[in-house]
Formats: structure tokens, sequence, C-alpha cells
């Protein structure tokens, strides 16, 4: 049997004459033929070249990885997000030129490699036929600042990861950026100073995001955001995301402009994280099936319906013809007098009542992070916390299903305008262990909310929380519980109440404390509104 032929440390021009380094994996037939490229900060061998290059090659496609400007060979600085459009586009340029290039070509990856996918489709032409995309979105801006706030674990973790890697760490840094990340975010060093704990030295996209954390919508980002484009994408597009995974939200959104114009993408969801192995299986059959059917023209190996997805807690693969899926309902359950939670509306009672200290911040117990193990934890030590509000159900007494988009609206009261609202869904086990779910955070300022009266009289916001996705059953006997809060750290960096721009000297050197009231009567309904869906089984 003929194998796999690769040639390494291929030159590809830039127009800035900057040159790219590519690694090229070609079929043992050794004809032209379509070709899926893979565009990659990480690297061009180990997993990504063992694996996936050689993987796709064995099935009759030349695969190209190439490194991302500024790291492993290629030539530049990295400018992370930055160069991804006119490389990416000056490569495609170069592959056209190449003589095992068959007039054709895919593309594929994960996270980085999936945003280097968006950042050239809507600009390739109809030479494009297919891409494989994976826990990654068009833009990473709103992943950066979650619901206003700052994803400090996920940038940090991130750019102490890269820097490791331009450091020639290798792959040892993904184990590394996480336990120097923990490091920095609790040696109690001011936000703007974090990277000189984690990476010794000043990270300059680390500093870039916390400069445009107040204002992203400036042209840092301009250059950086193809979420506009996703629906002039002629190209077939397969998504694989995880219920735990930072950008499943935006990636959702990069499926629903593709279904608006007309398109008909395949998504599939599993019980995963951002760095969980165990979607690796998942993510090469179905690219396989996809570049088969879109490149090789046989469609034999794809499901009918186009989107898949696990229904935690029940442990059920499904099969939908769309998302959100068929007979889902919006149900509000409200926040209850005496810490109650149910689908009835609130009876007539007093706020509750809780105090955020910022040098003391809130911390979180799981959920979703770019670098750690983000699967559901039992949430009974964050519960005791005084600056934790715990709203209940009784006992479910039938199974209750939700799948598709979460959100909270609350009407709450804080002694300063700057302040974060943090919302978490939880099941909680008849033994009483609590799993969250899902969960939003919202940062607000003096401007942010309806107010329900003056600021400086009444002072009651109308505040909507938007939480991740899901899929999940509520089994019998399970209860529904949410967790309201004003901190999430370090998923999220400390808000200081002051409103002083986290980038700034001393950003977050003055705390105040910020007291916090959650209002639930029938003229201020606190809610969480479930989508509902007939159980099956």
């Amino acid at each position: 049997m003929r194998r796999v032929r690769i040639r390494r440390d291929l030159h590809v021009p830039m127009p800035d004459g900057v040159t790219l380094l590519a690694d090229h994996y070609a079929p043992p037939h050794g004809r032209p033929g379509p070709v899926v490229l893979m565009r990659s900060p990480y690297g061009r061998r180990g997993l990504l070249g063992w694996y996936f290059g050689r993987g796709f090659a064995r099935q009759g496609l030349h695969v190209v990885i190439q490194s991302c400007r500024g790291g492993f060979g290629s030539g530049g600085l990295l400018d992370p997000l930055g160069d991804e459009h006119e490389d990416g586009l000056a490569t495609v340029a170069w592959l056209r030129e190449q003589p095992f290039y068959g007039g054709s070509f895919a593309m594929f990856g994960p996270s980085y490699l999936g945003y280097a996918q968006w950042a050239v489709a809507p600009f390739a032409g109809p030479e494009l036929k297919a891409m494989a995309t994976q826990i990654t979105a068009s833009q990473f801006r709103d992943a950066a600042y979650v619901g206003g706030a700052f994803a400090l674990e996920s940038a940090l973790s991130w750019t102490t990861l890269t820097d490791g890697m331009s450091r020639r760490f290798g792959g040892a840094s993904i184990l590394t950026a996480p336990r120097l990340t923990r490091r920095a975010v609790l040696s109690g060093r001011p936000v703007a100073e974090l990277d000189l704990v984690s990476a010794g030295r000043p990270l300059r996209f680390y500093r870039d995001l916390l400069a445009h954390h107040e204002n992203p919508a400036v042209p840092y980002w301009h250059k950086r955001d193809f979420s506009a484009k996703v629906g002039e994408v002629d190209a077939a597009v397969t998504m694989l995301g995880g219920w735990y995974d930072v950008f499943l939200p935006w990636q959702l959104k990069d499926y629903a402009a593709l279904r608006a114009a007309g398109r008909r993408p395949y998504l599939t969801i599993g019980p995963w994280y951002h760095i969980d192995a165990r979607h690796g299986r998942a993510t090469m059959e179905e690219a396989s099936a996809w570049f088969r059917a879109h490149l090789l023209g046989d469609s034999s190996l794809l499901r009918p319906d186009p989107v898949r997805i696990h229904v935690t807690g029940a442990g059920e693969w499904r099969d939908y013809p769309g998302w959100p899926v068929p007979g889902m309902r919006e149900a509000r359950w409200h926040l209850q007098h005496g810490f109650g939670l149910g689908p009835d509306g609130p009876l007539e009672g007093g706020p509750d009542r809780f105090r955020y200290h910022p040098a003391y911040p809130t911390p979180r117990i799981g959920g979703p992070v770019l670098l750690g193990d983000s699967r559901p934890r039992d949430q009974r030590r964050l519960e005791q916390r005084r600056d934790v509000l715990v709203y209940s159900s009784p006992a479910l007494d039938r199974p209750l299903e939700a799948i598709g988009p979460v959100r909270a609206e609350l009407y709450v009261r804080s002694s300063t305008p700057h302040v974060d609202v943090v919302v978490r869904v939880c099941d909680v086990h008849p033994d009483g262990r609590s799993y969250n779910v899902c969960e939003g955070v919202r940062r607000l300022g003096p401007r942010d909310g309806d107010f329900d009266g003056d600021f400086d009289g009444d002072g009651v916001r109308r505040v909507e929380v938007e939480l991740w996705p899901i899929g999940h059953r509520f089994r019998r006997e399970h209860r529904i519980r949410v967790h309201v809060a004003a901190g999430a750290y370090p998923t999220i960096a400390r808000n200081p109440g002051t409103g002083e721009p986290l980038g700034s000297p001393g950003g977050d050197g003055r705390m105040v404390p910020v007291d916090v009231e959650v209002f639930h009567s029938p003229e201020r309904p606190s809610a969480v509104v479930l989508p509902l869906c007939a159980p099956r089984g």
C-alpha cells in the first residue's frame, strides 16, 4: 500500500515580503485533486499533522498545514487575529499555483484555526467548497468581553499560552499556561499587571484587550470581526461545538446567520469543553464525511438531519432539522419570596439583598473557560456564601427538558451604578448535589439597563442577562436552582465599582463594595426564561 507523502517547510510568500511555512500531505494516488487547508498558530506537526494531515490525505485529499505569521518558522510578528484575512487570501492565491491543486479546496480546524477560516471564507470565491469548523466563531471580541465584562482567565491564559509557544516552549505551554494564569490571578496584583506575573513580561495582545475593553466598537476590532460576512459564505459549512465551550453562544449566532441567508449548515453540540480531547474523534468523523460529500461527491455518510445535539442529564444524542429545535417554547421561572423558584408569578414581598466586595470577589466553580476543564461541578460550597443568592424550585414531579437559548430578566438596585450581574442555572440532585448547567454575566454602568425610576431616586433597573444555551434534562425528583451574584472570579475580572477602565494605572486598585437588591414582585417579576421542550421517552 502506498503511503502519504509529506513535503515540509514549503515557502509561501506574502505580499509584504514575509514568508510563511507550510507542510504538504499528498494522498497515495499522487494526482492533483481537492485540497484541505489548515492555518494554525500552534505549529504544523504533532496531532494536527499526524492525525488530521495524514488522516485526510489517506482519504484521497491533499492537505496543506501552514503556520500563521510569527510562529513555528513563519516570518513576521504575531499580531493575534490581525493578519489572518490578508495572509489567508495570499495563501489561497499561492495554493492555486501549486501543481497538486485540482481546482477546489476546503478549510478545516478548531478554535483559532476556525476563526482563520472565517477570515478568508467570504472572500475566497467559488473554489472554496466546504468548511469544517469546531469550537470557534467568526469573531472573538464578544467572548473576550462576555456580557461587557472582561473574560480575564481565558484572555490571560491564551496570551500566556501563545507567548510560551512563541518562545519555543511548544506543546508544554498548554499545561503550564493554566498554572501560571492561576498564580497570576491569585497574586493580588492589578489586572493590568497580571501578564507580568504569568509570563514575566508585557504581553501585547493581553494589553490590547484591556485597552479596548471599554469601547469594543473601534477600528482595532473592525479588522478582526467577520461576523457581518458570515451570510455571504457560499461554501457548505459544518460546525461542531460544546455545551461548555467559551465560544458556543457566538458559534450559534454564526449558524443563525447562515440559516437566515438560506444556507443549510450542519451543527453538532456535544457535552464538551474547549480543550476536551473527547471531541477529537467526532471532529474527524464529521469533517471526513463533509469533505467526502462536498469535495469527492459521495454523500453517503451524511446524516439526514443537519442538527445533532447531546442532551445532558438524559445522556442521549438527538437529531433535529434545525436550531432552535422544533417545539421549543419559552417559559418564565420566577424568583419567589423565600428564595423559591417556579413558573407561577411572584407574590408581594421585599427584595433580597447581598453585599459584594471586589477585594474578596465571589469565586466561580466550573463554568466555561478556554484552557480549563469546564465540565459541571458541585456548587454547594459556593452556595454557602453570603454574596450569592440562591433560589430553588420544589422537586420536579416529572422530567423537564430545556433545549435552546437561556436568558434572565432581573430587577436590581445597586449602591453604585457600576456592578456585574451574574446568573447561573443549576441542576440539584435528590442527594443535594448542585451542578451548574449554564451561566451568564452582564456588566452595568450608569447608562445600562432599563431604569424603573430615576437612579438617584428609586434606582431599580430591569436587566437582561444572556446565559449559555443548553440542552439538558432535569430529571424527576431533581430541582432547578438559580444563583444571582455580582462576581465570578477569575472567569471575569472583578468589577471595582468605580467605573475606572481596567487598563488604566491602578484601574482596579481602588475598590468600592456594592450593596445589591434583587426584586421579585408582581410589578418587578425577576425570572429566568427557559427553553422548554416536550421530553422524549
